[in-house]
This record gives structure tokens, sequence and C-alpha cells, in this order.
């Protein structure tokens, strides 16, 4: 495969960027080259870098005994969409944990210290009822999670949509700040990119919407935080030849969250990687037409975007996935520290393991055939988050 011909350049620039040896880095791309053929070929070769089974320490020596803790115990989480399922269950209809409650039982069982919030609704027949989004289900759950030694760090929660903020949506808006305190989160987000727009004219609106809503946040001792998914590590869409609706269509080669972060205060607005998605976007997004007409490459380095910017991450997703070339997006989602991704590298180069704080993350771990099985991935999750070890990388 042409991609990854030493005589171009590209496969070394590649493998460097990645910090893979070659031997590594050139039997991973033969084992995965068929079907690469029918990938973006250049962008192939990021997603297959890490080599499944490498830098989870759960291979060989299981991450035991070797070097420290890359997770402090304190800092290990969950976002609770993991196991919605579990905390929709009915209680009257089954053995098995089932809302809020009975769930905090079972992951502080398992070792975990931290959840994020998806969301404040339950089972209907679960203790406090369906719906905790108020001053007092808060409390309620508070007491909950100081009963299991659970402490909260977030929530995917409501960012109002409408800009100018209307009335109504500040209000809303200020009333999850006071929940947000009652439960004693540090910080406060949604699930959803800024904009889904490509170009420069809408992140710059949605930049001054949330400079002026981590202001209020701030005021209230909140970190507002924007989660993110792959499409916003595309390339901004800034200039070139103008569309007949006056839109520009070519690229600097500044990736749109990464313009984001250049436009918003860093004391008001604050991210969450999702480290899955950074790396499909890895995968999907690694050249664009520049504002010449030319192509060019730039691969995208998690790692790095974060490394530069780290204070702006308080927050991650720890989600894996295993490489899959046919899918178009270069992963598919597994139990975490069971794919390729190498946290093990990840963890050890963004550092500032103190301040971090990842959240297991499977959105597919709920089954309608296994009832216990996304908790069951929530226990592997946590056993092998536990398990990486700082070394050498």
């Amino acid at each position: 495969m042409t991609a990854f011909n030493d005589e171009s350049g590209t496969g070394d620039a590649l493998r460097r960027t990645l910090g893979v040896d070659r031997r590594r880095f050139l039997s991973t791309c033969t084992a995965v080259g068929a079907a690469a053929i029918a990938a973006p070929v250049i962008g192939a070769s990021p997603a297959f870098a890490s080599g499944k089974g490498h830098g989870h320490g759960h291979d060989n020596d299981h991450g035991h005994g070797k070097g420290h803790d890359l997770v402090p115990a304190g800092k290990r989480g969950i976002i609770l969409y993991t196991v919605r399922d579990a905390t929709g269950r009915d209680p009257l209809a089954s053995d098995l944990p089932s809302g809020f409650r009975e769930v905090f039982k079972q992951l502080a069982r398992y070792g975990y210290k931290q959840v994020e919030f998806a969301g404040y609704g339950q089972h209907a027949n679960a203790p406090g009822g369906n719906n905790l989004e108020s001053v007092a289900g808060a409390k309620l759950l508070r007491s909950w999670l100081d009963e299991y030694g659970l402490r909260a760090q977030g929530n995917h929660g409501f960012i109002p949509g409408s800009w100018p903020l209307s009335t109504p949506d500040l209000d809303t808006f200020k009333r999850h700040l006071e929940i947000a305190n009652i439960l004693g989160m540090d910080h406060m987000g949604t699930g959803g990119d800024p904009t889904g727009s490509s170009y420069r004219a809408d992140w710059d609106v949605a930049a001054d919407k949330w400079n002026a809503l981590g202001a209020i946040a701030r005021r209230e001792g909140i970190k507002l935080y924007t989660h993110n998914h792959d499409a916003a590590y595309g390339f901004l869409l800034d200039g070139g030849p103008l569309d007949a609706q006056g839109r520009p269509t070519r690229s600097s080669g500044i990736r749109k969250l990464e313009y984001f972060l250049k436009r918003t205060d860093p004391k008001n607005v604050w991210l969450e990687m999702d480290i899955f998605w950074a790396h499909v976007a890895q995968y999907k997004f690694h050249t664009y037409t520049a504002h010449d007409g030319k192509q060019r490459e730039n691969v995208f380095d998690p790692a790095k975007l974060v490394s530069r910017n780290n204070k702006r991450y308080p927050l991650f997703h720890a989600k894996d996935g295993t490489v899959n070339a046919t899918n178009g997006m270069g992963y598919d989602m597994v139990p975490f520290g069971t794919g390729d991704i190498d946290y093990t590298k990840f963890f050890s180069r963004v550092g500032q393991k103190n301040y971090h704080n990842p959240m297991v993350e499977q959105d597919n771990a709920p089954s309608s055939t296994v009832p216990s099985q996304s908790l069951d991935y929530a226990k592997i999750g946590y056993d092998n988050m536990a398990a990486l070890r700082d070394r050498d990388c």
C-alpha cells in the first residue's frame, strides 16, 4: 500500500507523530491492509497505529507491580449514561440493581469514586420517583452519593439552545447550576458540540454564547464544559471561493474545536474530550483543501491537543474501541481496556493525572438480552482503568 511506503516519507511521518516503532507500525498496517483499501488510505494509518493489546496494562503482567497508577483511585469515574438501562429499570420487576440509589451502591462496590450524570431521570418505581431534576431531587441524590462515598463531577444536561438567551432558558440554566451545586459538582456541561456547523461564522456565534454562559456558571462556582464528538475535530471552513450561499468552501487547516478554544475565555469555558471520538476524528479528518485549492495533510493527535490546553480539559470520557476499517469510523466500541486505543500512552502523554477526571463510558453497553451487561461492563472498565500503570512510552 503506497500510503505506508517509506519512500514517500508519509509512513515515517505518521509513525513519528504517533510514537510507534517502525516494525510495529508496518506490521499493523500490513495486517489491516486489505480492509483499509476501502477507507481513506492515509487516514487509516493513525487509527491502526496503537496495535491491539498494547498499553492497556492488562496484558502479560496485567499492569500490576510496574510503575504507578496512571489514574489515581479517587479519579476513577463513570458516566451514568453507560448504565442508563440500570437506572431506568423497574426495581419491582428485577433483582438487579435498579434506580440511582442501587446503581450507586453497585458502582461503589466496584471501586468507583466519581460519577457523571446524563440527566436526572430514573424509573418511576425507584426511590424518589422518576424525575429528580429539582432541588429536592438533588438533595436526595446527594444523600445517596454521600452514603456510598461517591462524588458527582458533572452532568450532560441543559445548555440553552437559543441565542441571545431567552428569559425562560436563562432561568432553567440557573436552576441546573443550583442543582449542580447541591450535588457538589465542580463542572456542568452538555453531551453535544457547541455547533454542528463547519463555518467560522457559526463557531464565532457559538463562542460568544459559551463565553456568556460560562461567565454565569463561573459566578456560581461551576466550570461549564462542552463534550465533543468526532465532527468537532474536523477542519473549519474559513476561506477560499464562496459557494452560492456566500459561505466559504476551503480551510486554513485549523480544526473547529481548536478555533473554539482560541475564541473562548479559558476562565469560563472548559472541555471534556471523548477519547474514542477523538481517535475516530484522527481516522476520518486528516486532509483538507487549503485556501489555494491544494490538498494538504494534517494528522490529528488528540493527546497533543490536550497537552497544549491541559487545564481546559478537566474531564475525559474513557471509551475504548477495536480497529474496524470498514465501518467509516475506524473503530467499534468495546468495554474499556479491551480495545486497541493505547490508554497508557494517552494518559502518560497528557500528564496532570491528579487534575483530569476520566469517566468510563460505553454507549452500547446496555443489552436487550443480557440485563446485567451494562453493569458487568462497568466492572470491566473499572478494573482495567485501575490496572493502568505509568511506564515509559
